[in-house]
């Protein structure tokens, strides 16, 4: 591994840092263990201390030295207990597991009586915390002493066989001496143990980490320059491995992006190269095309301007016309050829006049003039309109509406208009027996107009037909003006078209699924509640 690369450097990096937070981690827990240890020893040495004086008390009240000795003998050869000694008052050695000492007094200097004889008269109360010393023994072992008074208690001035007053609150001290080979034998072996386990574990880390950035992150690099190195030489054909879903493997996939787009360029530049004068041509054919839209759409307004017009011109001469050719018919006898020529004339003067009147809805846009209604009874009383015609063509016209519907925002006169060119286109879709299936609801979620425009709630009138279908190619040009299927003089091609222009005036939509041989599905898409600030009046009205 050389020195200069990321991996070795990533790991001799790793490997110092872990070093050192491991070492400081090892201290730590070798300080937290020896402190817990050492507190563990100070409360074993208390409790031993407590026993002791618990034990020896009837007998020191009955006067039995020997008893106190043989029990300070019995504790003292338990465990790690060094030495166990009991102190009098001025400190002279009264009881003590080491009999060479016994009898001798204890100067008041003495590291175990150096902390109450601070001054000239001793403390009367010692911290337990305070009353414990550690201290080295000539053999340079650790040693932990303990001390604990020995009051003069009720029971101790009362009874017969002392003479100690009461005005005498010290009796004695009890001193233990508790060898601490034990717990500095246990401090190495954990201290080893624990710079073990570290080693162990930056060992184990530092390798572990450097085959995870030589997998995830000098493997990848490698890649990256031997991909950059032959795309600096010309060659876009090879790409470079994707090995992940991380931020190397997005590197890598936009560096594959990127050559093919590099490649792409390249051929196109080259393609462009060779076909220049071709591509110029295709470009003005779809500008000429764009403008042959542009112009259809112009002259399709214009149609609509015109159509107007001579609706306007012509509305006149017919009513004439009608109007005479009536007057005439009434004069001849029926049944009589004459009079049959007359009623032909009618009848076309008539739908001469039905197309006029189309031609100028289709010419001038009618505003709606919107209240809250009810869209089932707007269903209804069209639907009534067409039934009995329906019914000697054996149509039947079903109805399946729903009754929580709330009032719909609309032009009631302008809907039934819709309603009624769906029904007609449906009842003509029908050659023979067949039936007409009229929904309403309330849309499952808001809707939007168009693309871009804000969602609404909505109702839905779906008008459902089993009759002859609508071919693929015709779908896209059934809203068209003059557009139309059926046979000449059956239709004029504007009902459609006015109805999608009513729709889309009350912020709607007209959406239409048809299969050939099946039939038709057209559902009008209208909302509930007028615009914001349209309306308020009404509603609060109602």
């Amino acid at each position: 591994m050389r020195a200069k690369t990321l991996k070795f450097k990533v790991i001799l990096y790793l490997a110092v840092a872990l070093t050192l937070a491991m070492l400081v981690f090892t201290v730590l827990v070798v300080r937290h263990q020896r402190d817990e240890l050492l507190r563990e020893a100070v409360s074993h040495v208390a409790q031993i201390s407590d026993v002791i004086k618990n034990s020896t008390r009837f007998a020191m009240l009955t006067n039995q030295p020997t008893y106190v000795d043989s029990i300070i003998r019995d504790v003292g050869n338990q465990g790690s207990i060094e030495k166990v000694r009991i102190l009098s008052k001025d400190g002279t050695i009264i009881h003590s597991t080491y009999l060479p000492e016994l009898g001798l007094k204890v100067d008041r200097k003495a590291e175990a009586c150096v902390l109450c004889h601070r001054g000239d008269a001793p403390l009367e109360q010692v911290a337990q915390s305070q009353r414990s010393r550690i201290f080295a023994a000539p053999g340079g072992r650790r040693m932990l002493g303990s001390m604990d008074v020995i009051r003069n208690e009720p029971s101790c001035y009362t009874a017969n066989c002392h003479v100690h007053s009461k005005a005498q609150t010290v009796l004695g001290v009890l001193d233990i001496v508790y060898s601490l080979d034990d717990i500095d034998r246990k401090m190495r072996t954990n201290a080893i143990a624990t710079a073990g386990l570290s080693l162990g574990f930056i060992l184990i880390a530092a390798l572990s980490v450097g085959f995870f950035v030589h997998r995830l992150v000098y493997v990848p690099l490698r890649d990256l320059e031997a991909g950059a190195k032959r795309l600096s030489s010309g060659n876009l054909e090879q790409t470079i491995p994707v090995r992940s879903a991380d931020e190397f493997g997005q590197l890598a996939a936009s560096f594959n992006v990127m050559t093919e787009a590099l490649r792409n360029s390249q051929a196109e530049l080259r393609e462009w190269g060779r076909t220049l004068e071709q591509k110029v041509e295709k470009r003005t054919q779809e500008l000429r095309v764009a403008e042959a839209e542009t112009a259809r759409s112009e002259k399709l307004a214009s149609v609509g301007l015109l159509a107007a017009g001579i609706a306007h011109e012509l509305n006149n001469p017919l009513t004439g016309v009608l109007t005479f050719t009536t007057l005439l018919r009434k004069k001849m006898p029926d049944g009589t050829p004459d009079a049959e020529d007359l009623d032909l004339v009618i009848r076309e003067t008539k739908r001469c006049a039905t197309i006029i009147r189309r031609l100028l809805d289709f010419a001038r846009e009618k505003t709606p003039e919107k209240k809250f209604a009810d869209i089932n009874q707007v269903i209804e009383d069209t639907a009534r309109i067409i039934e009995r015609p329906a019914s000697f063509r054996d149509i039947e016209i079903a109805m399946d509406l729903d009754s929580d519907l709330p009032r719909v925002w609309v032009d009631a006169d302008l809907i039934k208009q819709v309603i009624m060119n769906m029904l007609v286109n449906a009842q003509h879709a029908i050659e023979h027996e067949g039936s007409i299936t009229v929904r309403s609801r309330r849309f499952a979620r808001p809707k939007s107009p168009e693309p871009g425009m804000e969602q609404v709630t909505m109702v839905e009138i779906s008008i459902i037909d089993t009759g002859c279908g609508i071919p693929e190619k015709s779908l896209k040009r059934i809203f068209d003006p003059f557009f139309t299927s059926k046979e000449v003089g059956k239709g004029t091609g504007l009902g459609l078209s006015v109805s999608h222009g009513i729709v889309r005036a009350h912020g709607g939509l007209i959406e239409v699924e048809s299969t050939v041989g099946s039939g038709s599905t057209f559902r009008i898409y209208l909302p509930v509640e007028p615009p914001a600030g349209e309306g308020q009046s009404t509603r609060s009205n109602q």
